[in-house]
């Protein structure tokens, strides 16, 4: 994996500028002011065409126990997300994407219980590749509820690429594999090269009727 610990000034036209390279920034932990960039031998996606929602998923975001919104607490979800023990979320890393959250480049999908953020997951847009960075959950699914949304909302947008920057058991239970660099590379050219749109909301998710 190759790794560069120099920081330039972070911007969102630096930040973005990286993605389109297959470079993405981390912290070593919250309490680190620094930054390295990353750009992963091998790279985790989850297929648009290939996101498994099992019976018992399909079955819970039928009943509807929970109400979806997007952007509507962008900061919450960041915070969710660093709300762990080990987080690479530090301070630097969330102003930069609550600035290309500003820029109309970054997004939040969230799960809601009431009044109660239970869940979320958050990346940024460019072109039709989205990179998601993190998701958390306070309730049972919640998080699988938020990327089922997501997956549902890049299709309706005409996204090409969903990338998970690494695939972990959790994600590969939802349809995550890992590719190649030089795959990735290729599949990121391919979305750079269309256009797609975040805001276009799906019309079903799982069979549920999303309103419009």
């Amino acid at each position: 994996m190759a790794r560069d610990d120099h920081t330039p000034e972070l911007t969102p036209d630096l930040i973005l500028h990286a993605y389109a390279r297959g470079i993405f920034p981390m912290a070593e932990s919250a309490e680190d002011d620094g930054l390295f960039w990353l750009d992963p031998d091998i790279r985790g996606v989850i297929p648009l065409d290939g996101f498994h929602i099992s019976r018992s998923l399909r079955k819970t975001i039928l009943s509807e126990p929970y109400q979806i919104k997007v952007d509507t607490d962008f900061a919450g979800v960041i915070e969710g997300c660093a709300d762990r023990a080990e987080t690479w979320i530090n301070g630097p890393i969330f102003g930069i994407y609550m600035d290309l959250f500003r820029a109309g480049h970054a997004h939040s999908v969230e799960v809601w219980d009431g009044p109660d953020l239970v869940g979320g997951v958050y990346g940024v847009t460019l072109k039709a590749a989205f990179f998601g960075e993190s998701m958390f959950s306070r309730r049972r699914d919640a998080s699988k509820i938020a990327l089922a949304y997501l997956v549902s909302r890049l299709n309706a947008g005409g996204f090409k690429l969903l990338d998970t920057q690494f695939l972990t058991p959790h994600l590969a239970s939802l349809g995550g594999v890992e590719i190649s660099r030089a795959s990735y590379q290729q599949a990121l050219q391919d979305a750079l090269s269309a256009e797609a749109n975040f805001l276009r909301q799906p019309l079903t998710v799982s069979g549920r009727q999303v309103c419009t």
